[in-house]
Parts: structure tokens; C-alpha cells; sequence
């Protein structure tokens, strides 16, 4: 009994470690599909704009251009930028010699609401832009941070230094490539 023991054990080894080599290998296809969760890293949803002129060209900013939101309720009317209130956040600021910029758009308002301000070394210029929107859910992984996407449905702004702002692309998501606005100024602004 002692000989057909001992000529058993190679046979038995050698299936022991066949099914260690193959608990590992399923132990790491298991571990590998759940570490390949694609959270973005820069989740951040934004609206791209574009300066043009009157033929269609990028014309960079003359002047400087601050952005600045209510946050609250959006009833409050924007008199001057410089005064710091807690309903109000300065999202763009005195940008200046640029033709493109981003602003990030809320996920919990159906209509944002912008107050554009143009300075010169003379005056200020505001302009007060709503932009409409549908938020949409977006769902990567429960492992992931909540994320809004959009779908704009309408624009409308006063002209005090806007001519007109035209909506180019109206879904908005990740894509940092897409421009949205098309936004011309007054001449002489």
C-alpha cells in the first residue's frame, strides 16, 4: 500500500495545482471586471460659446467679459458685479482676448439664468441671457458620482452688447469639443 500511494501522488499534484492554476485564473478575471469601472475623471457638464463677427469669423474680446449666475431663485437682478451676494456666483471672470469659453450649466433649474457683463475702461454693459434646458439623468455605474446631461430647447437674451447669440448644438454632455452658442456682439463692443 505504501508503493500505490507513493505512485499516486504525482497523478494527484499534478490535479491539485491544475485546479490552483485554474481558481487563479477565474480569481482574476473575477477582480479585472470589477476594477474597470470608466467613472469619468472631469465630469463636469458645460455649455461651450464662440465669439463671432457679423461674417462669421472667431473675433477674440476686446473688452473684458464677466459671467454671473443667481443661485437661489433666480430673481435677483445683477446691478453690479463687484458686490459679493450669496445668491449670486461670478462663473466667468474679466475674460479678455479669448473668442471661446465654457460655463457650467445647472442640473436642477429647467431654465438658467446669465448675466453677461461687458467692461471697458469707460463702462459696463450687462446683458441678461435664459437658456431653457431639459435635464436628462445619466447613469455610468452606481460606483460613479451622479451626472446630468442636457438638452437645450430655447435661448432669449436682451441686446444691450448682444446682437444676437445664436443655439448651434443643443445636446450638451461631456464633449468639451461641441460648441454650443454662437454669440455676436454689437459692433464697437
Amino acid at each position: 500500500m505504501g508503493k500505490r500511494f507513493r505512485l499516486g501522488m504525482p497523478k494527484m499534484n499534478r490535479w491539485l495545482c491544475g485546479v490552483e492554476l485554474l481558481f487563479a485564473y477565474l480569481s482574476s478575471v473575477v477582480i479585472s471586471s470589477c476594477s474597470t469601472i470608466d467613472c469619468p475623471v472631469q465630469n463636469t457638464v458645460s455649455v461651450q460659446y464662440e465669439i463671432r463677427d457679423k461674417a462669421g469669423a472667431a473675433l477674440s474680446l476686446k473688452d473684458s467679459l464677466s459671467v454671473v449666475t443667481t443661485i437661489a431663485d433666480g430673481k435677483n437682478i445683477v446691478l453690479d458685479i463687484t458686490t459679493r451676494d450669496e445668491n449670486k456666483t461670478t462663473i466667468l471672470n474679466r475674460l479678455t482676448g479669448r473668442s471661446s469659453f465654457s460655463l457650467p450649466i445647472s442640473y436642477s433649474h429647467p431654465e438658467d439664468i446669465l448675466y453677461f457683463c461687458f467692461k471697458d475702461s469707460a463702462k459696463t454693459v450687462i446683458d441678461t441671457v435664459w437658456i431653457k434646458k431639459d435635464d436628462i439623468p445619466h447613469f455610468e455605474s452606481v460606483d460613479c458620482a451622479a451626472a446630468f446631461f442636457h438638452e437645450l430647447t430655447a435661448v432669449r437674451h436682451t441686446h444691450n452688447a448682444i446682437d444676437s447669440l445664436v443655439l448651434i448644438n443643443t445636446s450638451v454632455d461631456y464633449d468639451v469639443q461641441t460648441v454650443h452658442f454662437y454669440l455676436y456682439p454689437k459692433t464697437g463692443n
